[in-house]
């Protein structure tokens, strides 16, 4: 049952995102920010952990890059995000902590994987170097982090058994 469980979860997760992706990807260097996968990976990260929740943060890029609203960007900056997230809150059972693993893992570590990326890939290079990307990652991981923060509280309320209790 808890098979099940995980994996529905997940498909509504990448189904969320997919849609979601249509309604408020953001142009910017190259980049296609897009606030909504930080709150998923938040989210992800508290209902089904970091390992499953860097699964579903793949594919949902993998997804945006083949219907076009995401670019190669979207791998580093989804997946770092959403490991450092279920990591964090595996190990304090606090949502806060995922939501810093969040901006942590995609406004910093995705960031700096992307620049390399994106000269390679996108030709796109910037002056300003190997930090070119923190701030749209940051910022964009920050809303979307502090959106899914909200959604895996109410979830915690709605549905108790969804999201795991903290410790104390």
């Amino acid at each position: 049952m808890k098979n099940l469980r995980t994996l529905t979860t997940m498909a509504v997760l990448i189904a969320l995102g997919v849609v979601c992706s249509y309604l408020g990807a953001i142009p910017m260097f190259g980049a296609k920010l897009f606030p909504a996968q930080a709150a998923i990976d938040v989210i992800a990260a508290v209902t089904i952990g970091p390992w499953f929740g860097g699964i579903v943060a793949l594919a949902i890029a993998l997804l945006r890059i083949a219907l076009g609203t995401g670019s190669i960007l979207a791998i580093p900056g989804s997946f770092f995000g959403a490991v450092l997230a279920g990591l964090l809150f595996r190990a304090t059972r606090s949502t806060l902590a995922a939501m810093l693993g969040e901006v942590l893992g995609t406004g910093v570590i995705a960031a700096i994987v992307a620049y390399p990326m994106a000269v390679a890939f996108l030709h796109k290079a910037a002056s300003i170097g190997l930090f070119f990307y923190v701030i749209p990652f940051g910022s964009s991981s920050l809303a979307g982090a502090l959106l899914g923060g909200v959604v895996a509280a109410a979830l915690g309320r709605a549905l108790p058994r969804t999201v795991p209790e903290p410790s104390r």
